[in-house]
């Protein structure tokens, strides 16, 4: 077998492949693949590779590589210096390298982020969920889960299936350092939530790319928002705050009022409003986005991008202005209607060319609009239209992904449209709903630490600082953390989103308004949040499917919810995937020691022990209504006191200056947590 030998692998190398990992943006595992598929189709195309063979992505610098056998290679993206065994050769061609030579890929110099390289017959690497492309948060795909490292040893998966080519120099895309990104209008736009002088700002303005960028997201130095409201209401205390809805990759998106264009390992779902979104014929420019440019955005009418499944001009252009007569005059509502009974709005949202938004009723946590939601994506999984992707649900919202060459907005709406008057009422919904106890241990010694962390580097006067527990008690007016305790463990978390913080993390909120324990986010974010913490952020329990940022504030420690490649499935997970939960579950906590959380940790990681618990049940929106009003008394009573709490809690932040901070801090990502 040829084989590839790494000399030096470069600072980020990556195995991806195109169109990357494609139908689990509903529990949170992003697609990944190359950030710019543009030139990475290229590569393939010039050594005869099919389109979906797995290549390289090296940012900045690339990487040296010997071979044993002789193989056909093209290097495209960034312009580099490109040498074989030291003779200098041109990027965009089809290169002969012989047995025993070195190709060396140099560094980025002045335009350009991402260097692709293809070798004839494509790398070999495993398939994982369906692609071979690295998600390197989640340690899947490519090369064991990770960036490549000098030493490594790379196969080759099999022959060219086609004469190689030259990419000619009129189908090379354009790059620069002044950008311009063709966009549609919406999700979330004028004058619901921004103003129509902050779109103006946003389409007239120059951002620059911010040096804290990468395959998440870009983030973007631009003008504040003036925003249309004071606050997002129930949804949090910063307007740019709503409730969790799916994202488009290409979304621009403000976490308060720091705008980031999310990339293809950024986040299924997220609480913040997004006034625009890049098409997808566009969205290779944001893998040779450097620090510095600057980016331009420019709408254009949805029906008039690009086809992303073409490689030629409608692609590479990058001044899109000459192509553009304006964007859609719809402030992003592609339309309205209600629900088959009239008694709840229906609001189809434009996010970008390939997904259409459906959201339910007012702004506010109702478990009838995540029945309309959960309705509906069944009615659409059964059927399954040509063209369908993906179907991600959020909190009282629906995001109907498609490929807009076999199925275009305007026909998705009216499909959707249809659909909607052909629904049953919510209160008939009754669905599974298995009970999922899991371990908790309470004030776990892993998120005292990542708390030390935090206040350590990067803020130590922070109002849930030093200790979270006690600042959950103090907002919502309770007399003691023993009572954050009690409630916390007497609670059934119902799931009703996954993929919150990625990788099957559940966001969850309590069946019994009681126990809605309610919290604001860490700000500025954290910078380390443990695998499997548990954190309330809003009125919403989080479990951190993986190690990396977060905002949530803790209560403990539990098990996996995600099975990280370990041979054998612990019991609980089912065999043909890795996610623990579903959505409907309902998960309830019972106490262990910080001890024997471990030793729990590391019976699930080997396939063994008991520690998750599930029984099946359903659950019926018609029973949980009748609980709440023959409840509503003491509901009522109950919540006005937490609330009570909280407003005496934001007049100490106001006092204090705790809202100035956080209006003047625009590198935050998670500004608010949500209130509900």
């Amino acid at each position: 077998m040829a084989t590839i030998t790494v000399h030096r692998a470069g600072p980020q190398t990556t195995i991806q492949d195109w169109p990357g990992r494609i139908g689990y943006w509903k529990v949170g595992v992003p697609p990944s693949g190359p950030m710019d598929d543009l030139s990475f189709r290229l590569a393939n195309e010039a050594v005869g590779n099919p389109a979906d063979a797995a290549g390289l992505e090296a940012t900045m610098m690339g990487p040296a590589l010997r071979f044993t056998k002789p193989r056909v290679v093209a290097v495209t993206g960034a312009p580099v210096d490109v040498t074989i065994s030291g003779r200098r050769v041109p990027q965009w061609v089809p290169i002969h390298v012989g047995a025993g030579d070195t190709l060396d890929v140099g560094a980025a110099a002045d335009i350009g982020m991402r260097i692709y390289i293809a070798i004839g017959g494509g790398i070999d690497a495993e398939d994982y969920l369906g692609s071979r492309s690295t998600f390197t948060m989640g340690r899947f795909g490519g090369l064991d889960g990770r960036k490549l490292a000098d030493g490594d040893q790379l196969a080759i998966a099999g022959d060219v299936a086609r004469s190689p080519r030259r990419i000619l120099t009129d189908e090379q895309p354009a790059f620069t350092h002044t950008w311009q990104l063709g966009v549609t209008i919406g999700p979330h736009n004028a004058p619901e939530f921004f103003t129509a002088e902050d779109i103006d700002d946003l389409l007239g303005t120059a951002y620059e790319v911010h040096f804290n960028s990468d395959r998440t997201g870009i983030r973007l130095i631009g003008p504040k928002p003036r925003w249309a409201r004071d606050d997002g209401g129930e949804a949090g205390l910063h307007p740019s705050n709503i409730h969790d809805n799916a994202y488009s990759v290409g979304a621009l998106d403000f976490t308060g009022d720091t705008p980031i264009l999310l990339g293809p390992d950024g986040p299924s779902l997220g609480g913040f409003v997004c006034p625009v979104t890049v098409v997808a014929a566009e969205r290779w420019k944001l893998g040779q986005l450097k620090p510095g440019d600057t980016v331009r955005f420019i709408p254009i009418r949805s029906e008039r991008a690009a086809s992303p499944s073409e490689i030629g001009l409608g692609r590479r252009a990058c001044l899109v202005d000459v192509l553009s007569d304006g964007g859609d005059p719809d402030d992003g509502v592609l339309g309205a209607t209600t629900t088959a009974d009239g008694a709840t709005a229906v609001t189809y949202r434009r996010s970008g060319d390939d997904n259409i938004l459906v959201e339910y009723g007012d702004m506010r946590l109702d478990l009838a609009l995540r029945a309309r939601v959960h309705a509906l994506s069944e009615r659409i999984a059964a059927e399954q239209p040509k063209g369908l992707i993906d179907l991600t649900p959020g909190i009282r919202s629906l995001q109907v992904k498609a490929d807009p060459d076999v199925w275009s907005q305007q026909r998705m709406l009216q499909w959707l449209t249809e659909c909607e008057s052909q629904l049953p009422p919510a209160e008939d919904l009754v669905v599974p709903s298995r009970i999922v106890e899991l371990p908790l241990s309470w004030d776990d010694p892993a998120t005292r630490e990542a708390i030390e962390r935090y206040m350590l580097g990067v803020r130590s006067d922070a109002p849930w600082c030093p200790w979270n527990i006690e600042f959950i008690r103090r907002m919502n007016g309770l007399d003691s953390v023993d009572d954050v305790h009690r409630i916390v463990f007497d609670a059934n978390y119902m799931v009703l989103g996954l993929g919150d913080v990625y990788l099957g993390a559940p966001v969850a909120v309590p069946l019994d308004p009681r126990h809605r324990l309610v919290t604001t986010k860490y700000n500025p974010a954290r910078t380390w949040t443990p695998e499997n913490a548990v954190g309330i952020g809003g009125a919403y329990m989080c479990i951190y499917g993986m190690e990396g940022p977060g905002g949530y504030q803790f209560v403990g420690r539990t098990t996996q919810v995600w099975n990280h490649r370990h041979p054998l499935p612990a019991p609980g997970f089912d065999p043909e995937h890795p996610w623990l939960l579903r959505f409907f579950d309902q998960i309830r906590w019972y106490p262990v020691s910080a001890n024997e959380l471990l030793d729990m940790r590391a019976d699930v990681a080997a396939g063994r022990g008991d520690s998750v618990r599930i029984s099946d049940g359903s659950f019926s929106l018609a029973a949980h209504q009748e609980f709440l009003d023959q409840n509503a008394e003491d509901i009522a009573a109950t919540r006005g006191a937490m609330e009570f709490a909280r407003a005496e809690e934001r007049e100490r932040w106001s006092q204090q200056g705790e809202f100035a901070r956080v209006a003047g801090n625009a590198a935050a990502e998670l500004t608010e947590g949500k209130v509900a």
